[in-house]
């Protein structure tokens, strides 16, 4: 079993490595078609998840490398793709990403209610108040969770069942999104989106990146990652601060404004043309993917099968409702899926999944992610009170 911090930064790094690079080995039909249904960023999930669940580390000794990489490299990662960003562009997406993110908050919120309706009766006594902390979390994000906690006075106790309910069901739940974004032709044609416009918005941001003929050399390389560092190192101090001053948003939250205010900043400058930029982000990416996916203990489920189960029906409920939607309304699985992941996985893996779309719209999960802090405290508290009703 690992121990040490350094060796286990250095297997998940390895272990993603490999996964990668598979398809640049094995390159016949059989093998294509195996890495269209699993690419390489679905196997580093389902592979570091299958070794930390063997404990091929251990998770309490290598808590404080991940901890002081995890987070750090994604504010990097943020920073060095939104230097691709042109807002202007952006912003013509227009109304249908507003439809899909409160699609998603509505959905959820009826997934909560159904399930503990269905549910509560294994789950004890005032489990509903734990899940509707948990509910303004999947709505919001942390600080929304403690806000509510506090509202209700939820115990410890009945929080860590919540807790081991969001980290396992919402790690899954990033995984299978990753897949699914991979079908997003067959899907859109399905429920006849029309993807012109964030199709177009998306080829026209890809394009400015690929006419820029500079030579990608390692001085590219080094300044992009150097500054992408000292960024993500300044947005923390400067999140804790204004977290200090203005505590209504939690610092994390802060940190990613502050990150992508000078990443939009940079990008209008000649910095922003640097060739190299989503070379630099994509190793971020799934750097971070694979710290995300080496702490997802899957033998942890048996500590709380009840809550585990009430997980997977809110899930369902939620897939449900968001697949219906999208045929009814025409929403693309681009929109469908980051607006899911704004709720669920906020500002941490929203833009994550957007990047893996198209790296050039990450400024979509981000401010579909930040909507979900303006409505994540009081959805949370009206699922609570729906729930209650159940006893």
């Amino acid at each position: 079993m690992i121990k040490d911090g350094f060796m286990y930064i250095a297997a998940l790094l390895f272990i993603a490595s490999v996964l990668v690079f598979l398809p640049r080995i094995f390159k016949g039909p059989t093998a294509q078609k195996v890495f269209k249904f699993a690419p390489p960023i679905v196997l580093i999930y389902l592979g570091l998840m299958f070794f930390c669940t063997i404990k091929l580390w251990d998770l309490d000794a290598t808590g404080d490398a991940y901890n002081a990489l995890k987070n750090p490299i994604l504010y990097a990662m943020l920073f060095v793709m939104l230097l691709r960003c042109d807002l202007k562009k952006i912003l013509r997406l227009g109304p249908k990403m507003l439809i899909g993110f409160f699609s998603a908050t509505l959905s959820i919120g009826l997934g909560f209610v159904v399930s503990y309706a269905i549910m509560h009766g294994a789950l004890g006594a005032d489990a509903w108040k734990a899940l509707g902390a948990l509910c303004g979390s999947w709505m919001g994000g942390g600080g929304n969770m403690l806000a509510i906690q506090a509202a209700l006075d939820v115990p410890e106790s009945s929080m860590a069942y919540a807790l081991v309910m969001d980290s396992i069901c919402a790690t899954l739940y990033v995984m299978f999104l990753l897949w699914a974004i991979n079908f997003s032709e067959k899907f859109n044609k399905w429920t006849k989106a029309d993807t012109k416009l964030i199709d177009s918005v998306g080829a026209a941001l890809e394009e400015e990146a690929k006419a820029n003929t500079q030579p990608l050399v390692w001085h590219n390389i080094m300044i992009l990652m150097g500054s992408g560092l000292i960024v993500s190192a300044v947005s923390q101090l400067l999140g804790t601060q204004i977290n200090k001053v203005l505590p209504f948003l939690d610092k994390a939250t802060w940190t990613v404004l502050v990150v992508t205010a000078l990443g939009l900043i940079f990008a209008l400058t000649p910095f922003g043309k640097l060739r190299g930029t989503e070379e630099v982000s994509n190793v971020m990416l799934y750097s971070v993917v694979a710290l995300i996916a080496s702490r997802a203990d899957l033998s942890a489920m048996g500590n709380a099968p009840a809550w585990l189960f009430t997980g997977l029906i809110i899930l369902v409920i939620h897939v449900a409702i968001m697949i219906v939607l999208a045929k009814l309304l025409k929403i693309d699985i681009f929109t469908a899926a980051v607006a899911s992941l704004a709720n669920i996985g906020g500002t941490a893996t929203a833009p994550v999944l957007a990047g893996t779309y198209s790296s050039a719209l990450v400024p979509v999960g981000i401010i579909m992610a930040l909507l979900g802090y303006v409505v994540g405290t009081g959805g949370g508290l009206i699922v609570a009170r729906l729930m209650s009703l159940f006893g």
